[in-house]
C-alpha cells in the first residue's frame, strides 16, 4: 500500500481518474471486474478521502512497519544519498518524484539537497491535485530555497514530459510504490521514467524487501483491524456513490502471502451465499460463500530481483542503503 501511488493500474487501464469521471470509471471498473470470476477491483477505489485517512492510520500502526522504517533510512542516510547521487555541487539537482503524495518523506531528500547543492528544483508528479497543493505548501513552509514545479499527471499512462536541465536529475520512486505493481508493470513504470532522464542522470526506488510470513501478513491485517477497514472501505465507498447494498458484515478481510508470487495479496471475502445489487451499474453480483474480490498486490524483493528490474528498464545499480534487519531497501541506479 502507498498513498495515491498505489492508486494506479496500468494493465487494465484502470489508473486513478480525475475527479471529472470518477462515477464512470467506478461503474466501469465494477461491470469490469465484479461480473466475472475471480472477481477484483483495482486499489485506487480505495482512496476516496476516508480511504484516505484510514490509509495514514496504517502508516502509523506498530505492524505496518514500511512507512517509519523508510523514513529512517531517509533520515539517517540522506546527505550520503544526495552526495552519491549528485556529485557536482555546481550544477544543481532537479528531484522528480513519481506518485509525489504529500511529499512527507521526500522533504528530508530535499533538505539534504539545499545544504549541499547551488540550485535544486523538486518536480512532484502525481493523479491528485489536492494532494500535489498540499505538498507545495508543506515545502514553500519547510524549505523555501526549493523551487516547486508540480505536475497533475497519471504517470503511467502518460510518462511527465520534462523540460531539458542543466544538472543532475534524481527520480524518485520511494515508498515501496513499485511493489503495488506486477513486474510488467513496473517495468513499463521505470522504462517510461527513464526515457526522459539523460545520461548518468540516476534513480532512488525504495523497496520493500521479502522477510518471515509472519511479520509481512501482520503488516496487512494488524490486530486493531485499521486495515480491514480500509480494505472494507471500498465497499462502503461503492454503497454511497453507486448506489449499491453491500452489507459490509458480510464481508471479511483477508491478507494473503503468495510466496510464488512474492506478494501479499488483499482480498474481500464473503461470508455467506448473497446477492449484491450496484444500482448505479445496474447489475446485480452473487457471491459464494468464500468468494473473494482481489484488491490489492504489494510485490516483495530480493537483491537479486531488484537488481534485474533496475537492469531490464535501463539502469545499473550503484549503492544500497538498507535498515539494520533489512526489512527494507532505497536503492541508487544510474542511467546507462
Amino acid at each position: 500500500m502507498s498513498i495515491y501511488s498505489s492508486a494506479l493500474d496500468v494493465a487494465t487501464s484502470s489508473a486513478a481518474p480525475s475527479s471529472l469521471d470518477t462515477r464512470e470509471s467506478l461503474i466501469w471498473e465494477v461491470q469490469r471486474g465484479l461480473l466475472r470470476r475471480p472477481r477484483s477491483l483495482p486499489p485506487w477505489m480505495f482512496y476516496d478521502a476516508r480511504g484516505s485517512r484510514l490509509f495514514e492510520r496504517i502508516t502509523e500502526l506498530h505492524e505496518y512497519y514500511p512507512t517509519r522504517t523508510e523514513r529512517k533510512i531517509l533520515a539517517s542516510c540522506c546527505d550520503a544519498i544526495i552526495a552519491a547521487a549528485c556529485p557536482d555541487k555546481q550544477e544543481g539537482v532537479r528531484l522528480v518524484e513519481l506518485g509525489a503524495g504529500t511529499a512527507s518523506k521526500t522533504i528530508i531528500l530535499l533538505d539534504a539537497a539545499a545544504r549541499s547543492q547551488s540550485e535544486v528544483l523538486y518536480v512532484p508528479v502525481d493523479v491528485s491535485s489536492d494532494a500535489l497543493d498540499v505538498a507545495c505548501e508543506r515545502i514553500a513552509a519547510s524549505s523555501p530555497e526549493v523551487c516547486v514545479s508540480p505536475i497533475v499527471e497519471n504517470y503511467v499512462t502518460n510518462p511527465p514530459q520534462l523540460e531539458s536541465f542543466d544538472g543532475t536529475t534524481l527520480g524518485l520512486y520511494i515508498g515501496s510504490s513499485i511493489g503495488n505493481f506486477t513486474p510488467e508493470e513496473a517495468r513499463t513504470i521505470l522504462r517510461n521514467l527513464r526515457s526522459q532522464l539523460q545520461s548518468r542522470d540516476a534513480l532512488l526506488l525504495g523497496v520493500d524487501m521479502v522477510k518471515d510470513e509472519p511479520t509481512l501478513v501482520a503488516a496487512y491485517d494488524d490486530r486493531d483491524g485499521v486495515t480491514a477497514e480500509f480494505n472494507l472501505n471500498m465497499l462502503h465507498r461503492l454503497n454511497r456513490e453507486l448506489g449499491a447494498d453491500f452489507d459490509l458484515a458480510r464481508f471479511r478481510h483477508r491478507a494473503v502471502w503468495n510466496s510464488a508470487e512474492s506478494r501479499i495479496e488483499m482480498h474481500l471475502e464473503s461470508t455467506r451465499h448473497q446477492c449484491v445489487r450496484i444500482a448505479a451499474a445496474n447489475c446485480e453480483v452473487r457471491f459464494a460463500e468464500c468468494e473473494r474480490i482481489h484488491t490489492e498486490n504489494s510485490y516483495k524483493f530480493t537483491d537479486d530481483s531488484i537488481r534485474v528490474l533496475l537492469g531490464e528498464t535501463g539502469f545499473e545499480l550503484e549503492q544500497t542503503w538498507t535498515d539494520k534487519r533489512g526489512w527494507f531497501s532505497v536503492a541508487l541506479a544510474r542511467t546507462h
